[in-house]
């Protein structure tokens, strides 16, 4: 498929949305040391893939756009971390970790193809 300015939205609206959705995940777990640290790294991790993928369109060269998709899948492998750990520390949300999971883990492979 070509690339156009409705591919291009659709993927910052992906990206923005698992931010999003991340950030109303966690708003539904229990407040505690272990889940406080964790929350902190999946918001970042997880809206810093939209972030980035925002600056990767404005990027000024070929290896800046490359540079900043990297670091898209970085963050997107990052969010499929903590979220394994969130699962761990909240069987009750296991089944919502693998949703979330699964979306991370297909933005990355989408990052992985783009850098090809």
């Amino acid at each position: 498929m070509p690339k156009n300015k409705t591919t291009k939205y659709d993927l910052e609206e992906r990206t923005a949305r698992f931010g999003e959705e991340i950030i109303k995940f966690v708003k539904t777990l229990e407040e505690n040391a272990v889940n406080r640290t964790l929350i902190s790294q999946i918001v970042r991790s997880a809206t810093s893939v939209g972030a980035n993928y925002m600056e990767a369109d404005c990027a000024e060269s070929k290896k800046d756009f490359r540079h900043k998709i990297g670091i898209c899948r970085k963050e997107s492998k990052e969010s499929m971390h903590w979220l394994r750990m969130i699962a761990v520390a909240n069987s009750n949300k296991k089944e919502n970790c693998r949703g979330y999971w699964k979306e991370a883990h297909e933005l990355t492979l989408i990052f992985s193809s783009i850098l090809k």
